[in-house]
């Protein structure tokens, strides 16, 4: 998770943070770096969700948290980036910039934090049915819904997929995902048959030479940014009549637990979703304990009458 916010007056806060810490809290160089670079994460992620800095929540910096153990960074690592962060909002409250600090009623644990309830079948169905096809890029958009909701591809592993590793005959793709590791990802039927309704109408652009080979594609023949999929993703939200907080995590999110709802075992959807660790997959996927206790009643001796 990394991008710069082309925007004057965060790039300005950003780098009074770094005299703060460095003048002001005489904090060592290695720190501040880290504590910047931390700063830097949370200003993107919040751009790409459209919330300015006057207006984040605690539950935008859980949801933060929430995506930085997905990303698999380790407790400890997320507890430095909260403690970057914390530094960073209380200089903002000393410039008068933000009177509250909204990472104060804000813990990290030992394990991963629990993440948001998944969107319901209902409700992916319904974002479906709000794409008007009116528009130019509707197909695209269906698109790139169902692959995201088909096959759990994290934001980045969408916009930089590539036609040269799609086999649509085999319903297959090659996904890279952290660390430049790759796995083979089944494709639906039906994300199957919108790639290639999407490839023909793709065929038709005025593609920018080093977008050639990327799969999804802007209005002006280029490669897609994280935040365009991130607009799109809410976007269709909110035209479903959806209000609460919708990204293409979500979607991923949706993937997995409705896999597990469905019987699937855990080691398969860690293959799928391309965690390194069975742990992080545990976390991840939301289990509720009703699910759980049902499953005891079925298969354990002892919970049968």
């Amino acid at each position: 998770m990394s991008g710069k916010v082309e925007n004057p007056e965060i790039e300005r806060l950003r780098r009074g943070f770094r005299t703060y810490l460095s003048l002001e809290r005489s904090t060592s160089p290695n720190t501040v770096d880290a504590y910047e670079r931390d700063a830097g994460k949370l200003l993107y992620f919040l751009s790409c969700r459209s919330v300015g800095i006057r207006e984040v929540s605690e539950a935008d910096i859980h949801e933060f948290m929430i995506e930085l153990s997905e990303n698999e960074l380790s407790a400890v690592s997320r507890r430095r980036a909260m403690a970057g962060i914390r530094s960073f909002f209380r200089y903002l409250i000393l410039e008068g910039v933000i009177e509250e600090d909204p990472t104060e009623m804000v813990t990290i644990p030992a394990r991963p934090m629990r993440l948001p309830d998944a969107l319901s079948v209902e409700e992916i169905d319904m974002m479906i049915g709000a794409i008007d096809y009116n528009k130019e890029e509707a197909l695209r958009n269906h698109a790139i819904l169902e692959t995201l909701y088909g096959s759990g591809l994290r934001v980045s592993e969408l916009t930089e997929l590539r036609v040269s590793r799609l086999n649509l005959e085999d319903g297959w793709m090659i996904i890279e995902g952290k660390g430049s590791k790759q796995r083979m990802v089944p494709i639906s039927d039906t994300s199957s048959r919108l790639i290639v309704e999407w490839l023909e109408q793709r065929g038709r652009m005025k593609i920018k030479p080093e977008a050639e080979d990327i799969l999804f594609l802007n209005r002006r023949g280029g490669k897609m940014s994280r935040v365009m999929a991130f607009y799109i993703v809410r976007d269709l939200a909110r035209e479903a009549g959806i209000r609460r907080k919708i990204s293409p995590h979500t979607l991923r999110h949706s993937f997995a637990t409705h896999l597990l709802e469905g019987g699937a075992d855990l080691r398969v959807i860690q293959t799928l979703l391309g965690h390194e660790s069975i742990a992080t997959t545990e976390i991840y996927v939301h289990v509720d304990k009703s699910r759980l206790r049902n499953i005891l009643e079925t298969c354990h001796p002892h919970y049968r009458d």
